[in-house]
This record gives structure tokens, C-alpha cells and sequence, in this order.
């Protein structure tokens, strides 16, 4: 198998068949031989290794998946950030290419789990959640996996946009600053990357406390997401107030 985004190597992993992947995207962790990004896989890496099958993310368009599947190979496109319904079709998707025979037995049981996961005191708070919280943050609104995963948390996610909104310094409507003080959120929640760093001052806004995350458990739908809420559960708890 290759692997050409993060997100389903981990689904792979969690369905126990990490030894079959081959190849993963320059973006995976794994130490494999890396087949290219998730727009721009590398074709001939991609043969070089002779994959049986290959799985894409819907973010490679379907005519670069299709040119970049070597002769002999399967492969399909999956999706996952479309709402909880669409990652757990997406793990439903990867379980059956892999040939995994109880796919739906087991989501059957990553569903309860994640949803028992999912209750804690959340008190209702508004939220807004931001990739990190620097210069130029993505805020995920309605319609994306994380709005609905909060929102089953308990949280009220107050971001008014579809999809995912990505501000930047200088273009029209991009002063997160202005738009946080706006939306009047009780908490921010920062998913931060494994190097951490200090949030940008222009988005501390006075009396709006700042809870930062573990980004890769949030930003890679599927098993990861029960890592991310017991973090979550544990940093509410703390919290308080």
C-alpha cells in the first residue's frame, strides 16, 4: 500500500496494517520511502515501488491520482474533513480497499467510543478553533469535521463562515484580531504542531483565555480524535471556571 496523506497512514495503522505500507507523502512521519505531497505525488517514485494499491486524499485531483497509479494498481480517492459522517465513510472506505473484513463492526465501535470520549464539562462555552494562533490562522467553521466534533463536545462553535477560512495580515476581511473580538468566543482553542511556540499577540484578546491542543490529534480525522478529546476532557477539567 502507499500511503499519499498522513491521515490514512494513521487509518491504516489503527486498522493494524501498518506493515503494509510501502510509501507515504513527504509529509508522513513514517520512515518510508516518500512517493511525493498530497497535490503533486511523485509518479515515479510511486512505481519504483510497485504498489498493489494506492490511496489518495480527495485534495489530489482525480486526474493526477489517476496518471500517477502505476499499470496494475488499484487506487482510490478518500475524503474525511467534510463533517463526522464523512470521516467515518472515509474509514469505512480505507478498511474495505485494505480488505479488512469487519470494517463495519469496528467503526461501530470506534463511533461509541468517540462519542462516550466526547462528554465532559464543557459548560457550553463558544469557541472558536484556529490552526495554532499565528499570523495567519485557519479557523474551521461550519461544515468541517472539527465543528462537528466540538459541537458533539459540547462546545458552541461560533465561527459564521463554511468550511475552512484562512485569515491573512493586509487582505480584505483578514484582521483575526477584529473578527475574534466580533464573535465574543469564551476560549480559544489552538491546535498547536509538535514544535509549539508562542501565540501571536494580535489575537490575545483581553479576558479570552487561550486552550492550545495537540494540532496532529485534531487535523488528521479518524482514531487520532480519541487522543484529542481525552486531552481535551483533561485541559477543560483544569481550566474550570
Amino acid at each position: 500500500i502507499i500511503s499519499q496523506s498522513p491521515y490514512i497512514s494513521r487509518v491504516i495503522d489503527w486498522l493494524g496494517l501498518a506493515r503494509c505500507i510501502v510509501g507515504v507523502s513527504r509529509y508522513d512521519s513514517m520512515p518510508l520511502p516518500h512517493t511525493g505531497g498530497v497535490i503533486d505525488p511523485d509518479a515515479p517514485a510511486i512505481a519504483d515501488l510497485e504498489p498493489d494499491l494506492l490511496i489518495f486524499s480527495e485534495w489530489t485531483a482525480e486526474d493526477v491520482a489517476r496518471k500517477a497509479t502505476p499499470p496494475g494498481a488499484a487506487s482510490i480517492r478518500v475524503g474525511g474533513f467534510r463533517g463526522l459522517a464523512g470521516m467515518e465513510e472515509m474509514m469505512r472506505d480505507v478498511g474495505r480497499a485494505v480488505g479488512v473484513s469487519n470494517i463495519d463492526q469496528r467503526l461501530a465501535a470506534f463511533d461509541a467510543d468517540w462519542r462516550s470520549a466526547a462528554k465532559m464539562d464543557s459548560r457550553g462555552r463558544r469557541v472558536l478553533i484556529l490552526s495554532a494562533c499565528g499570523a495567519a490562522p485557519y479557523s474551521y467553521g461550519k461544515g468541517t469535521t472539527l465543528f462537528e466534533l466540538f459541537s458533539a463536545a459540547g462546545f458552541k462553535v461560533v465561527a459564521d463562515h463554511n468550511s475552512i477560512r484562512n485569515f491573512k495580515p493586509g487582505a480584505p476581511d483578514g484582521d483575526v484580531a477584529a473578527w475574534i473580538a466580533e464573535r465574543k468566543p469564551d476560549l480559544l482553542l489552538a491546535l498547536q504542531d509538535h514544535n509549539g511556540g508562542t501565540c501571536n499577540p494580535a489575537i490575545a484578546q483581553p479576558g479570552i483565555p487561550i486552550l492550545p491542543l495537540t494540532g496532529e490529534y485534531f487535523t488528521n480525522p479518524g482514531p487520532d480524535f480519541l487522543k484529542g478529546l481525552e486531552e481535551l476532557r483533561q485541559k477543560v477539567a483544569a481550566f474550570g471556571g
